[in-house]
This record gives structure tokens, sequence and C-alpha cells, in this order.
């Protein structure tokens, strides 16, 4: 990897700047959007290899367009890979950009880098559970002014554990098995 980046630097300073203090390389695509974001009245070229990610199609394509506005963001936060793609199944008809953390540590930081309209939350995941990643990203949030819903997705269904959940910041609470009618009507 240190190889690739001394590659990256002497091309592109700005990407081995970004790849560096995240740790991992970042693919032109995202830095493109990143560079974007913070400053949208300023006319930036493209890269040829940019694309985005749409829900809907659940691939990749190429699609740079004129218009201004943006899709809404999505983060779900959940560990298990099967519930993963329940999700993003029961999401596939909306118009969305949807993008999983696979832990909490994971989901603090892509509420950094992705900027989400909505978080759903496990609450039950490795490394960082739902809790204290939401406690994180509200402490974030009163730095910025801005607070996003987040979302409640757990098994956790004894007497108790809503209050408690709420308590710690999440916003609403939905439990396993989550049905998609509910899922949409927290987006909306």
């Amino acid at each position: 990897m240190i190889a690739a980046n001394a590659g990256i630097a002497e091309k592109d300073p700005v990407r081995h700047t970004v790849s560096h203090v995240l740790q991992k390389p970042v693919p032109r695509q995202v830095l493109y959007r990143i560079l974007m974001e913070m400053n949208p009245t300023e006319t930036v070229e493209p890269p040829k290899e940019a694309v985005v990610f749409h829900a809907r199609q659940r691939r990749e394509t190429p699609a740079l367009t004129t218009d201004t506005r943006r899709r809404l963001r999505v983060l779900a936060a959940e560990d298990n890979k099967t519930n993963q793609l329940v999700f993003g199944k029961m999401l596939k008809e909306l118009d969305v950009e949807l993008l999983f953390a696979s832990n909490g540590i994971e989901a603090v930081s892509l509420y950094d880098s992705f900027t989400p309209d909505i978080v759903f939350m496990d609450i039950s995941m490795p490394k960082k559970d739902g809790k204290a990643a939401t406690q994180e990203i509200r402490d974030k949030e009163k730095t910025t002014g801005t607070r996003i819903p987040i979302v409640a997705m757990t098994a956790h269904a004894m007497s108790g554990d809503q209050e408690a959940i709420l308590d710690a910041g999440l916003d609403r609470f939905l439990t396993k098995p989550l049905k998609k009618a509910l899922v949409i009507e927290q987006i909306e």
C-alpha cells in the first residue's frame, strides 16, 4: 500500500494527503464528490472515472449530470451482511445514495465523510455499539449546529429498551425484523 500511495503522491498530492489522513487510498471520484460538496459554486473538472452509486440500480454507473439536486443520502450502520442485503432491497425503489457501515466506528467515520441526511443505526455492533456511535455523532453535531435523524434498528424489544435507546440520542426506534413500509416512512 505504501508503494501504491507513493505513486499517488507524485501524480495527485491532494489525493495522497486525503488518503494519508484516512489511512486508506481514496478513489478520485470520492475525492471529487467531497471537493464539490465543500465548494459547490466553484467549477471543478470532473475526473473521467467519476461514478455515483444508485441504490435503485445496485451497481456503479457513470452519472455526471448538470442537475443541481442531489439524492437523499442514507447511512445504514449494520454489521450483518444479510441484513445489509435486505435493507438495500427495501430501498431499491427509492432514488437514494445508500452506504453501509459494518460497525460503530465506521458509522462515525462515514458520518463525517458521507454527510448523510438520515442514519439507520443498529444498536448491537462490534467495536462500538449504536448508542456509543450515536453519542459521538451528537457530540460532533453540537459544533456544527446541525442534527440529522438517527433511527435505531434493533432486535432488543424488551420493556425499557426503547427508552434507553432514545435516551442515548437516537430519534426513533424500529424493531427487527424491519418492515419496508416503516423504513420508507422514516426516510420520507
